[in-house]
């Protein structure tokens, strides 16, 4: 994934349109469907969001909460090394998003991210790891400077998906 800077002119205007409180709000509506759709019809090569932003998008199945029942959504996923870190922005919403609290209720997970599946345990960081990871993300996708004023009195939850070591993960 490239950095925004890096990023081809209609990528970067993307990107930043989510910087905007309507565009946002349009977003957290179309995105997760379009997205779903377009990565089904690709047979998992793409997604609306990975053509128009040049973002990689990761397919991110969890088990439901309150259901039981698997669920996958579109994600903005960034590499560490073996780990996946994930910003529970919602668009800047007061709300975490409904895969926050899947992935509390049963932290195994299933990431697809260009066609390889890896099964990982979710854990929420603070502090210095959150602090960078949180910054790294901006860098790629700059909406994520100004989530957390919208956000209100929630603090952006930042989680780090490791290998799961008995490849246990999300049906």
């Amino acid at each position: 994934m490239k950095p925004y800077r890096q990023a081809r002119p209609l990528q970067r205007l993307v990107r930043r349109s989510a910087a905007t409180r309507p565009m946002a709000r349009l977003y957290g509506r179309v995105q997760q469907p379009l997205d779903r759709s377009v990565y089904r019809w690709t047979g998992g090569r793409a997604t609306v969001s990975s053509w128009l932003s040049g973002i990689e998008v990761s397919m991110l199945t969890t088990t439901g909460a309150k259901t039981g029942r698997p669920r996958t959504l579109p994600v903005l996923a960034l590499s560490d090394g073996q780990d996946v870190i994930l910003i529970a922005s919602n668009f800047g919403r007061p709300r975490n998003p409904s895969w926050y609290h899947n992935l509390r209720a049963d932290p195994h997970a299933t990431v697809v991210t260009g066609g390889v599946r890896r099964a990982l345990v979710a854990r929420e960081i603070e502090g210095a790891d959150r602090a960078r990871c949180y910054a790294r993300a901006e860098e790629l996708f700059p909406p994520f400077t100004r989530y957390p004023g919208w956000a209100g009195r929630r603090e952006i939850p930042v989680l780090r998906l490791q290998p799961c070591a008995s490849g246990a993960a999300a049906r």
